[in-house]
C-alpha cells in the first residue's frame, strides 16, 4: 500500500490543475489527525460510512464481494466474549481438561475392591487326569457352579498414591492449558479487531483520495476540451486517478481479509459484516520498568503454571516407577455355590457352597531389568521436564522484554507521526496560500497534499499498531 502512495506522489509531481481541485482534495480524513489522548464518545462519534468508488467504464464489469445488508455492531469486549463462547479451540482444550480429570478416577480405582463373578461348567472323562502342560492340579471332575471373586489391595508401599498424585497434577496442568488457550484467543481477537479498524480507516483515506482525483481528472478534461490544458495533462490526471484506484483496491482487499480473519477467530463458519465500535480511545503509555512485568509474568502466566504441574507430576511418577521394585500385598476372597454334586468313584467330592480367603504378597525378584529401566526412564524424563520449565521461563522473560520494547516504540511512533501530520498540514496550508497568489506551481501543492494523505494514513496505522502492542504486552504478562 505504501508503494501505491509513493506512486501517487510521483504522478502528482507531473500534474498541473487549478487550485479549486486541490482545495476539494484537501479534506482527506481530517478526523484521523485529531489528538489521540482525547476520549471520544462512541455513541456520538462513529466512523463515517464509506463513499462509493467511482463507477467502472461503460461495458466493463466490476467484481464485488456479497456482504450482509445489515452489519453486526461489535465492540472489543463483545468480540472477546463471543470468541470465548464460540471458538472451537476453547471447546477442544476444555474437553481435554475434563478428560484429564478422569485419569484421577482411573488411578484411584486401585484403592477399591475388585469384584467379579464367574460361571463354570466342565464335562470330564471319568477317571482321567491332566498329564501334560504347566504345573497344575491333574484332577478332572464334572461340575457346574457360579461364584464371586473379591480382591483388595492392602498396600503397594506408595506406588498408587504417587500415581494418583501425578494424575491430579496433570489434570491441573490441562486446566491451565485451557486457560492459556483462552488468553491466546483473546489476543487473536484483539489483533484481528484492531487490524480491521486500521484497514477500515485506510480504506476511508483511499476512497476519499479516489473521489478527489476523480474531480481533478474531470476538471482537467474540461479544461482540455476548452483548449486551456494539453492532452498530456489529461493523460497524467487519468494515470494519477488509475493509481489511486489501485490503492483503493489494495485497501479494500486488506479490509475484507481483516473481516474474514476476525470472523474466523470469533467462531463463525463464514465471513461476517461487522460495524466495529471503538469504545476506549485513551492511549496510556507502557509501564516504566520491565523487571516488574517479568515477575508478573512468572506469577500469572498459565503456561508456567502448567509446566510446573507437569514437572511435579513427573516427580511423582518417577517415585511410582521406583516403587515397582517393592512388594505389593493383596487380600483375596472367593465364594460360590455348586448346584449339584456328582460322585466320582462313589465319593461325593463337592459340597453345595464353597468359600475361601487369603492374602497374596507379590515380591519382584527378577524380570530382565524391566523395573530398573522404567525407573531410570522416569528419572530422565523428570529432569527433561525440569529443563523445559527453565527454558519456558527464559523464553517468556525474553518475550516480555521484547513486547515492552515494541510497545514503547509504538507509543513513541504515535507522537512522531502526529508531528508529521501537523507539519504536513502546515506545509499544505502554506503551499495552498502560495499557489493562490501565484508564487508556486501545482506541483508543489500536489506534493504537499499527497504528503498530508500519507501522514494521515501513517497516523491511523500507528494508533492501532500501538493498540495491538498493548494487547501483546498484556498477554505476555497475563495481565487482566
Amino acid at each position: 500500500m505504501r508503494s501505491r502512495i509513493h506512486g501517487l506522489v510521483l504522478a502528482c509531481t507531473l500534474l498541473h490543475v487549478p487550485a479549486i481541485a486541490q482545495e476539494q482534495s484537501s479534506s482527506l480524513l481530517l478526523r484521523l489527525s485529531e489528538p489521540l489522548n482525547q476520549p471520544q464518545n462512541p455513541s456520538v462519534e462513529k466512523p463515517s460510512p464509506p463513499q462509493s468508488p467511482a463507477p467502472p467504464p461503460a461495458g466493463q464489469a466490476q467484481a464485488t464481494l456479497p456482504m450482509p445488508s445489515t452489519p453486526m455492531r461489535l465492540t472489543l469486549q463483545a468480540a472477546e466474549t463471543l470468541a470465548l463462547k464460540n471458538n472451537p479451540q476453547i471447546s477442544v482444550y476444555r474437553l481435554l481438561a475434563l478428560a484429564s480429570a478422569q485419569l484421577i478416577r482411573e488411578e484411584k480405582a486401585a484403592y477399591y475392591p475388585n469384584l467379579y463373578g464367574s460361571l463354570t461348567a466342565v464335562g470330564a472323562n471319568q477317571g482321567s487326569r491332566i498329564a501334560a502342560g504347566a504345573l497344575n492340579s491333574p484332577h478332572l471332575y464334572e461340575k457346574a457352579a457360579g461364584g464371586l471373586t473379591l480382591s483388595q489391595l492392602i498396600t503397594d508401599f506408595g506406588r498408587t498414591n504417587n500415581l494418583v498424585a501425578a494424575a491430579a497434577l496433570r489434570a491441573k496442568a490441562a486446566d491451565k492449558n485451557s486457560i492459556a488457550t483462552a488468553e491466546q484467543i483473546r489476543l487473536a481477537v484483539d489483533q484481528a479487531f484492531y487490524n480491521a479498524l486500521q484497514a477500515f480507516a485506510e480504506r476511508g483515506v483511499a476512497e476519499q483520495t479516489v473521489a478527489a482525483y476523480q474531480a481533478v481528472s474531470d476538471q482537467v478534461t474540461t479544461l482540455f476540451q476548452n483548449k486551456l490544458r494539453s492532452e498530456l495533462d489529461v493523460s497524467f490526471a487519468n494515470a494519477n486517478l488509475a493509481q489511486a484506484k489501485l490503492l483503493l483496491l489494495d485497501v479494500q482487499n486488506n479490509y475484507q481479509a481483516a473481516l474474514s480473519r476476525l470472523s474466523l477467530v470469533l467462531g463463525f463458519p463464514s465471513q461476517q459484516n461487522f460495524e466495529l465500535m471503538e469504545t476506549d480511545t485513551t492511549l496510556n503509555p507502557p509501564p516504566d520498568s520491565v523487571n516488574e512485568l517479568v515477575d508478573e509474568a512468572y506469577s500469572n502466566r498459565p503456561e508456567i503454571m502448567a509446566q510446573d504441574y507437569e514437572y511435579r507430576a513427573a516427580r511423582h511418577f518417577q517415585k511410582a516407577e521406583r516403587d515397582l521394585l517393592l512388594p505389593s500385598v493383596e487380600a483375596l476372597g472367593v465364594v460360590g455355590k455348586v448346584p449339584f454334586a456328582p460322585t466320582a468313584d462313589g465319593v461325593q467330592p463337592f459340597t453345595s457352597w464353597y468359600g475361601a480367603a487369603g492374602v497374596n504378597i507379590d515380591i519382584p525378584i527378577f524380570n530382565g531389568f524391566l523395573y530398573p529401566a522404567r525407573s531410570k526412564q522416569a528419572t530422565l524424563r523428570t529432569q527433561a521436564t525440569q529443563e523445559q520449565l527453565r527454558d519456558l521461563k527464559d523464553r517468556i522473560a525474553d518475550q516480555v522484554r521484547t513486547s515492552w520494547l515494541n510497545a514503547i516504540t509504538a507509543f513513541n511512533r504515535i507522537n512522531v507521526t502526529q508531528q508529521f501530520v501537523d507539519q504536513s498540514n502546515l506545509a499544505f496550508d502554506l503551499s495552498q496560500a502560495r499557489y493562490k497568489i501565484g508564487l508556486s506551481s501545482i506541483v508543489e501543492l500536489s506534493a504537499a497534499q499527497l504528503q498530508q494523505t500519507q501522514a494521515q494514513i501513517q497516523l491511523a496505522a500507528a494508533k492501532y499498531q500501538y493498540r495491538i502492542a498493548q494487547s501483546v504486552l498484556r498477554f505476555e504478562t497475563a495481565a487482566p
